[in-house]
């Protein structure tokens, strides 16, 4: 088995299941003739395009995550596995765990697909007081994991329980625990409501796009209590909600927060939101029907949840780092897929509304070793910003902040600019795109040459959310991992997550500017260790039960 370390110094899939189910489950054995040029002599987690501090599978197939919990020192982590290859097929529950939710440790398939039936998506619980009677001793606490069991025929929930912190898994011989006689009914989300003392779970009607609310009192036993949508986006299908509830900042106001995870015809994977209330037995929503509040303008962030029971009370998100358009075929050869970094969320109150902000835990910063700053520079139209010329890398961290402010006397020469931003894999005739478009007031990132964009219709791509500037501000922080960049612009008011396929060495870092000048106000990067080795260090991971 290897475990991760941290050296001190040095969205078109409209089909089917467990958030969508390509019927082809045959092994993918495409090899690549690209090399990497890490320096890394094991060669472990080193092959083309592996992410260096994000989490993927040592090898096979990765979708969907999985059973999010904090139990006893160790952060779960389940995830849609398939043991026999690298496209999608034979769902099970892959599992790893982490102490500070960066570094992470594989530890054996929890759940496997047995005959025909499969494990599609679901979440995990600490049942801390024996609720449901599977745990050792009347008092004591154990792990249940919800999820959903799909044959071809019809979808259903089961669950199953570890009386060893999570090491094995026993299904549970009465499943399914929720029964509706329905094909396409899956991805159950449970949590304690403690106002109501009870459990509560949210799960998805796919085609009719909703999601239903149930209650139990004992995790076997469950009563539907309502049923939320179709509002938002409905095109294509519902899937892997999640539902919570986050203070208001500085407002002490708290409401509710409905995710939901959508196919959509033209972009394939994506997210939206609600906020509203929930009484503990059906959500209302604040906003029009109509009104769609996306989580991620990326084409590539998919299904992503929240972890149960954090003992610090943070709420944090993960997702599938990948589009069900393009999943399957992605320019990878021994695995296939990854995971976002993890997230913490927090409402905030803006003139258009409440609004979900998302920033990367600041676990992350451990990461960080060779640094470059700049501050207060004025860059114009083709300046060549000289002193990036040596930062290259495919591992960085970038915290950017640009000014632009009216001039009273507007000329040709002081002209200010119409788009800026930075350039990262740029070499000849590749660069991907980090910018800021001021007469839409729009953050972007493009990816139309941004290296192998063949290997599939529709990867091309400049995606775009609406991000107007604070005080003629533009804050950019972007996090850049060998095939992948996340971007948080104004302090995570909007993200966006994004795959790339680069020439690794083609890795340049560029910052310019389109029409007229703009002042870089500070300018920050790191680069990043990997967090894979394959040696063990047990203080960074788990503790073993």
């Amino acid at each position: 088995m290897k475990i991760l370390l941290l050296s001190c110094f040095s969205l078109l899939c409209l089909g089917l299941y467990c958030c969508t189910s390509p019927t082809d489950y045959t092994t993918n054995t495409d090899t690549l003739s690209q090399t990497d040029s890490s320096n890394d002599d094991s060669g472990y987690y080193q092959e083309p395009y592996r992410l260096a501090y994000h989490f993927s599978p040592e090898k096979n197939w990765m979708n969907d995550p999985n059973g999010l919990v904090y139990y006893q020192g160790n952060y779960h982590l389940f995830y849609q596995y398939n043991p026999t290859g690298t496209r999608w097929g034979h769902m099970s529950w892959g599992h790893a765990v982490s102490k500070d939710l960066v570094h992470w440790e594989h530890w054996p398939v929890a759940l496997e697909m047995e005959d025909s039936t499969m494990i599609f998506s679901g979440s995990a619980v600490v049942d801390q007081h024996n609720s449901s009677g599977l745990c050792q001793a009347p008092d004591s606490s154990c792990l249940v994991a919800i999820y959903t069991a799909h044959t071809d025929s019809i979808q259903n929930q089961a669950i199953a329980y570890s009386h060893d912190r999570g090491r094995t898994w026993t299904k549970y011989k009465n499943n399914p625990v929720l029964d509706e006689g329905m094909k396409d009914f899956r991805d159950p989300k449970v949590f304690w409501h403690e106002k109501e003392r009870k459990w509560v779970m949210v799960v998805a009607l796919p085609r009719e796009k909703k999601v239903r609310f149930y209650e139990s009192h004992n995790l076997i036993q469950w009563n539907m209590m309502s049923e939320f949508g179709p509002e938002g986006f409905v095109d294509g299908i519902w899937e892997c909600p999640d539902l919570f509830e986050l203070e208001v900042e500085g407002t002490g106001q708290r409401k509710w927060v409905l995710l939901v995870s959508y196919n959509a015809d033209l972009t394939g994977s994506a997210m939206q939101y609600f906020t509203g209330d929930f009484d503990g037995k059906s959500f209302q929503n604040d906003n029009t029907n109509d009104l769609v509040l996306t989580l991620d303008y990326g084409r590539d962030f998919y299904a992503g949840v929240t972890w149960n029971q954090v003992p610090d009370q943070r709420r944090l998100l993960i997702g599938w780092f990948n589009n069900w358009m393009y999943a399957n075929d992605i320019p990878t050869s021994t695995w296939r897929s990854a995971q976002s970094i993890v997230r913490e969320l927090q409402l905030k109150e803006f003139p258009e509304g409440i609004r979900l902000i998302q920033r990367p835990i600041p676990a992350l910063q451990a990461l960080r070793q060779a640094h470059k700053h700049e501050e207060n520079i004025t860059i114009k139209e083709g300046d060549n910003f000289l002193s990036l010329e040596n930062i290259q890398g495919k591992q960085l961290e970038i915290i950017a902040e640009f000014v632009y402010e009216a001039i009273d006397t507007p000329s040709e020469a002081n002209a200010l600019a119409s788009e800026f931003g930075i350039k990262v894999f740029k070499g000849d005739k590749q660069e991907t795109i980090i910018g800021y478009d001021v007469a839409s007031q729009s953050l972007f990132v493009d990816r139309t040459q941004s290296g192998d964009t063949t290997f599939t219709e529709g990867f091309v791509a400049k995606t775009v959310g609406l991000m107007p500037a604070e005080e003629g501000t533009i804050k950019m922080h972007i996090f850049v991992d060998r095939s992948s960049i996340e971007v948080f612009g104004n302090d995570g008011y909007i993200v966006m997550s994004n795959r790339i396929f680069p020439d690794p060495q083609k890795d340049a870092v560029d910052i310019y500017t389109t029409g007229g000048m703009v002042t870089l106000k500070s300018l920050d990067i790191w680069e990043l260790q990997s967090i894979w080795s394959a040696e063990a260090d047990q203080s960074l991971v788990s503790d073993k039960p």
